[in-house]
């Protein structure tokens, strides 16, 4: 409400304030619409929003609408500009402040403020880093820089080298950074000055219309391309000196290096692999087989630092410390706000020594806010405490909302921290009670915890699984009640302890107990994946039931009245969403060296002309298909012959993959759609999908309905963002450049030619895609 007051010139002063409790809403907000059932329905409603919007509620709502924001950027097809951007936050922060005393419009207002500062707050971030791209594929790359960045993978190892010099036939521009494969062994240690000849490639497009944006990660990652080392890769002295941010970077992977050169001393395989992850946060060593058992079974959370870990370290160092002091004489001082720095202090040197990963950033925001409430005898495990870790990563990080690790560990924190205020708390009711005590000696209210965390960190990660790696974890809980308490008050412990005895030479007991730990949690965790329906497999679905499922999610979450259960009606709408999301009749990989055509079976045949398969993979996930990338049956229902391959949809339409010039005759006389990594000829009948097309759009998905052709891009015309540069306009194209059903020409006319025809075809199609071809 608004309370006026007049000063001493007479002129009245509003103050906005909350409603004083039992007056209700003024009769100038609400109807009066007492009477009936009805009435009391409109009034009981009223109460429930009262409820909401009361003071402190609205908070979280900020990081929310700051988050929107971040997500609306990222869905521009044209790069926002600076000045506007920044215009527009502070105009809507301006705004807000000067309708600050009006109840309904300053919350409101706060919002859309909100929104435009993460807007803002994307686009700066893009200005602030932008850097080139490699837009095409160039060979025999000179290449000079500083190593910043080394990881040692179960194959080969890798390393990203911030470029001092590059030059190259196809080099257009000088990159900043370039990551390259090398030989198992022979990377380089970090701030090593390093020179090679290298084949790099712009960074990898979405495999499949909607998928994974690798360029865009790459691109705020600061890397402009990808590739491989030719031949070996020498050292040399530094022409500049290193700056600040390269010698920090060599401090921390010296310390990282030396604790998992001493783990793998003591430990081997995936024990000394596991062992380095939790400690060091270098999981590239991990063996497929046990990392796909570990997130099939549900556990693979443990091998990401984040909030579990955090949690378990700083509380250890809690504790012991809190325990230690506890034993000096009476007059001692407030211990337990000591023991809280000590534990701040842990919690920061594990951040640093892990390599402060997103989830890990999230984690250490929330440990540390509630240590300093400690020590300020303050509580802080609220939704606050949430709502300013997700907005403090946003600020840093922008770019995190569409990541994985980002949505998942902030829904599942959501729903624990959520629960903690809401049920949880009932478990604590009975403590005092004989019932309640012998409970607790049996652990009874622990495993109850472990389990309702389990469910809820379980069901608020499932619509991102699923979205993302398209499978969810049946055994999700099962396999966490055998594993949790193992890495809880065995593993990470003797983790600890190995760290603080490595420098007096007396860590390795603490190793090979920490190996015995993770013995364990890997058998169960293959135990687990290796039980009927371990793995769920899920189709792909849009972007729509992902919002949409979010949006019930964090009302869920947020809401404290019965109008949360709309949240759970929103979550069931996104899951009808997903689960009737069509599947594509026909795939085409980036390069246009993979294919997949959809059988009378109902699975995908398969069919890719080089060595990659990862395409294959992530099409397979998609589809839900169990198979494997080199699996034999995935060429069956292709028959191919030097020439080409032909493929029938189920409704008995042919896909020709035309691999000679001299198969287009034929195949465009025949099929209804012609695939090809060459350039097709003007006058083929058929819908023509070939070079200049996937060179154009990217991914391509094809669906065959009602005799139609639904076409949909990776990157559709008018993209045009940093890391995903826009092709030539519909007016530059040529005619080949769109698919597109082409008439037969006339006797008499030159076969390769084009016409001012087509060209129109082509510019009327860019400027009407997506679009349904007959």
């Amino acid at each position: 409400m608004v309370e006026s007051r007049t000063g001493t010139s007479g002129s009245a002063r509003g103050r906005a304030t909350t409603w004083r409790p039992g007056t209700g809403a003024p009769a100038w907000i609400w109807p009066d619409v007492r009477g009936g059932f009805a009435g009391g329905a409109a009034q009981r409603l009223f109460g429930w929003v009262l409820a909401d919007v009361a003071p402190g509620r609205l908070t979280p709502w900020l990081a929310v609408s700051f988050g929107f924001g971040t997500v609306l950027y990222f869905a521009a097809e044209q790069e926002p500009a600076l000045w506007a951007s920044l215009a527009l936050a502070v105009g809507t922060i301006v705004a807000a402040v000067l309708i600050r005393h009006r109840p309904i419009g300053f919350p409101l207002m706060v919002g859309v403020a909100a929104i435009a500062a993460g807007f803002a707050t994307a686009t700066v971030k893009r200005a602030f880093i932008d850097h080139p791209v490699l837009p095409a594929v160039a060979w025999n790359v000179d290449v000079t820089g500083f190593v910043e960045v080394r990881e040692e993978r179960e194959r080969s190892d890798r390393i990203v080298v911030r470029v001092h010099h590059s030059e190259g036939p196809r080099l257009k521009e000088p990159l900043e950074r370039v990551r390259v494969s090398v030989r198992k062994g022979t990377a380089p240690p970090v701030g090593s000055f390093v020179a090679f000849k290298a084949r790099l490639t712009p960074p990898l497009d979405p495999l499949i219309p909607g998928g994974y944006d690798f360029a865009r990660a790459m691109y705020f990652q600061g890397i402009g391309a990808s590739g491989f080392v030719l031949g070996a890769i020498r050292t040399a002295p530094p022409p500049t000196a290193t700056d600040a941010s390269l010698r920090y970077a060599v401090a921390i992977d010296g310390m990282r290096d030396a604790i998992d050169k001493r783990i793998r001393a003591v430990l081997s395989g995936d024990q000394a692999a596991i062992a380095s992850a939790l400690i060091t946060g270098k999981r590239d060593a991990i063996s497929t087989a046990v990392n796909d058992a570990m997130f099939i079974s549900g556990i693979g959370h443990i091998l990401s630092i984040s909030g579990y870990h955090m949690v378990v370290v700083s509380g250890i160092v809690f504790v012991v410390l809190r325990a230690l002091l506890a034993l000096w004489p009476p007059g001692r001082g407030p211990i337990k706000k000591w023991a809280a720095l000590a534990a701040l202090a842990a919690a920061t040197f594990y951040l640093l020594l892990s390599g402060a990963e997103v989830a890990t950033q999230r984690s250490y925001i929330m440990v540390a806010i509630v240590l300093i409430g400690v020590m300020v005898d303050r509580p802080t495990l609220t939704l606050r405490t949430l709502t300013v870790a997700a907005l403090a990563v946003l600020l840093l990080a922008p770019e995190s909302i569409v990541h994985p690790s980002f949505q998942m560990s902030f829904a599942a924190t959501l729903a624990i921290v959520a629960g903690y205020q809401g049920g949880f708390a009932a478990m604590r009711s009975g403590v005092d009670t004989p019932l309640g005590a012998r409970l607790a000696l049996i652990g009874a209210r622990e495993i109850v915890g472990l389990m309702l965390v389990s469910l809820l960190a379980g069901f608020a990660t499932m619509l991102y699984s699923a979205y993302h790696f398209h499978r969810l974890t049946p055994y999700g809980v099962l396999t966490n009640l055998l594993t949790m308490p193992i890495v809880s008050f065995w593993i990470m412990p003797a983790g600890i302890a190995g760290v603080v005895a490595l420098p007096f030479g007396f860590d390795g007991f603490f190793w090979r107990l920490m190996g015995a730990g993770i013995e364990w949690m890997v058998a169960v965790s293959v135990w687990v994946a290796s039980l009927p329906g371990a793995v769920g497999r899920v189709t792909a679905f849009g972007t729509g039931p992902l919002l949409i499922g979010s949006a019930g999610l964090i009302v869920l979450g947020l809401l404290r009245s019965p109008l949360r259960w709309t949240g759970a009606l929103l979550v069931a709408v996104a899951t009808f969403g997903a689960i009737r999301t069509p599947l594509p009749d026909v795939l085409i990989a980036p390069d246009g060296a993979s294919f997949a055509v959809r059988t009378a079976g109902g699975r995908l045949a398969m069919l890719r002309t080089g060595s990659d398969s990862f395409a294959i993979q992530q099409w397979l996930a998609a589809d839900a298909d169990a198979r494997s990338a080199k699996d034999k049956e995935l060429v069956e229902g292709i028959r191919c012959d030097d020439a080409g391959c032909i493929g029938r949809l189920g409704d008995g339409a042919i896909v020709a993959i035309a691999r000679r010039p001299e198969a287009f005759e034929e195949d465009c006389r025949r099929a209804a759609v012609v695939v090809s990594t060459r350039m097709a000829p003007p006058d083929c009948a058929a819908l023509v999908l070939d070079r200049a097309v996937w060179q154009r759009g990217g991914a391509i998905a094809l669906r065959h309905v009602g005799g139609k052709w639904e076409i949909s891009a990776a990157r559709p015309p008018g993209l045009d963002r940093p890391w995903a540069r826009g092709r030539p306009s519909a007016e530059e194209a040529p005619a080949s450049a769109v698919p597109q059903r082409r008439e037969p020409r006339r006797r008499g006319q030159r076969m390769w030619s084009r016409g001012i025809e087509r060209a129109a075809r082509a510019a009327q199609y860019l400027r009407n895609s997506p679009t349904i071809l007959p």
